[in-house]
């Protein structure tokens, strides 16, 4: 063990048995070095590991606290009740439409948002590289890759399955206009309208967006908010329902940050397999975890080729770039057809770029570093909800990603503290836009994958207070109520 290891874990040791606590503040640099008799340098990888691993974080000109554990932290949402048993028609556009048009200016604090701060990525770099690229185009690559896409990037995009043990050819990949544009090919090819399909409970509200166009009809299935979804509710919404395609996040699903374990995906795999009914996966966040290893899609278990695996850059690397991708197993020839009959290819530069990028290396490295950024800032979050939001509060803990599905005392309407706090100029996601049954109205989604700053802070510290206020006033009121009665 190397000495800022063994550092690291006697510091983690102090925090794990109480003698530091959740708040405290550890010596800084240079006195843990003069004390300890170690170099400084030492002392910064031993914090970092530990910042990393969650158990302490920095505040801006201030030094290094304990972060808060799963003492201190609220208690996690449990799973949600089982949904109406019916496949209903979606209609959520509206709300949808009226909640992400309010939070679009720059000045409105993003914990709404459903994308990570662009200042992560490393947007120079791929600019220049786009520049040299693009020169270097061949001009009949325009016309050679245009369903497909560009074959260096299908290359390196196979060669990351590969190095996580999934084999896939580059010709079973088709580049595509951003994830999304996959994930509504995909829907596509395997659904008519008046279909149902399968979604989680709460989902991404894309996804309904997505049924309410093609006019399919959706069956929700409770989730649970650590281990994805409910394998006998979703065995038993299979038989009633027989549904022509089941779309899930297995990885950091979105709102609830849930992570399905592997057995559970292979479990899944084989149910799906059963009935033959293809798989949606949208995996547009695995490569966001906090942990050491590279959680596997469901499309590693996949041996019938029912998986069709979606996925993009714009989460961890190129946001605006729009390019994505996926791997559709056995319908990769419907989803190249109707890839070539909608938008043709995705943007021959920006696939340059990105192909070019990938092969010069680098991406891990940007990876590492973008990883311990979100999990730094989970940390200074989920810390802000402990002290700020009222006692009946609960909250996931996600082990990836950049959201946080919180559950508020059940009179809290989250749809009125979203008009309030964007009054204030801050953003939130209210659970009811998740559902296609309007369901989790005590509910909303943060996103912590933006700076956390003092504006942030006092953001969420103001957020807390609308929740703490209209839980008060809610719980008076029915008093008031009853002692009418």
């Amino acid at each position: 063990m190397k000495r800022y290891e063994a550092l690291a874990e006697e510091i983690a040791q102090s925090i794990k048995s109480g003698v530091l606590k959740f708040g405290d503040r550890l010596p800084s640099v240079r006195q843990a070095s003069t004390s300890r008799g170690v170099s400084p340098s030492t002392v910064f990888e031993a914090y970092y590991l530990l910042e990393a691993r969650g158990l302490i974080r920095a505040r801006e000109r201030s030094g290094y606290y304990v972060a808060a554990n799963s003492k201190s932290l609220p208690p996690e949402p449990e799973m949600p009740s089982q949904p109406d048993t019916h496949s209903k028609p979606v209609d959520v556009s509206n709300l949808v439409f009226e909640i992400l048009g309010s939070i679009r200016q720059r000045d409105v604090i993003p914990f709404g948002s459903a994308f990570p701060s662009p200042q992560l990525f490393p947007l120079p770099r791929l600019a220049r590289t786009m520049a040299s690229s693009v020169q270097q185009m061949d001009p009949w690559s325009t016309v050679d890759d245009l369903t497909p896409g560009n074959a260096n990037l299908r290359r390196q995009i196979a060669l990351r399955y590969l190095a996580d043990g999934v084999t896939i050819h580059t010709d079973e990949i088709v580049i595509t206009n951003g994830a999304l544009e996959a994930l509504n090919l995909c829907l596509q090819a395997v659904t008519y309208p008046g279909d149902a399909v399968i979604i989680e409970s709460p989902t991404f509200y894309a996804s309904l967006q997505a049924l309410e166009r093609l006019a399919l009809r959706a069956v929700e299935v409770p989730t649970h908010p650590r281990e994805g979804i409910d394998l006998d509710a979703l065995a038993d919404a299979l038989k009633r329902h027989q549904p022509k395609a089941c779309w899930l996040m297995t990885n950091f699903q979105n709102p609830l940050g849930s992570l399905m374990p592997e057995e559970k995906k292979r479990a899944l795999v084989e149910l799906l397999t059963e009935h033959n009914v293809p798989l949606i996966e949208d995996d547009v966040y695995g490569e966001l975890y906090f942990g050491g290893k590279r959680p596997l899609p469901a499309k590693a278990f996949d041996t019938k080729g029912i998986v069709m695996h979606c996925s993009s850059f714009s989460k961890c690397l190129a946001p605006g770039y729009r390019v994505g991708w996926v791997a559709p197993g056995r319908y990769t020839q419907a989803i190249s057809r109707l890839k070539l009959t909608t938008s043709l290819s995705a943007s021959a530069p920006a696939q340059a770029a990105l192909a070019e990028y990938l092969t010069r290396g680098g991406y891990d490295r940007h990876l590492r570093q973008l990883r311990h950024t979100l999990s730094v800032q989970q940390n200074s979050v989920m810390e802000a909800v402990v002290r700020h939001f009222p006692a009946g509060t609960r909250a996931t803990r996600p082990d990836g990603g950049y959201f946080l599905w919180l559950e508020l005392p059940e009179n809290v309407n989250t749809l009125e503290i979203h008009r309030q706090a964007l009054s204030l100029g801050i953003s939130i996601a209210p659970g009811p836009m998740f559902s296609a049954q309007r369901s989790f109205m005590n509910c909303l989604r943060l996103n912590y994958g933006h700076t956390w700053d003092k504006r942030a802070a006092e953001a969420l510290a103001t957020l807390g207070k609308l929740v703490t206020a209209a839980a008060e006033g809610n719980r008076a009121l029915s008093a008031e109520q009853r002692n009418r009665k």
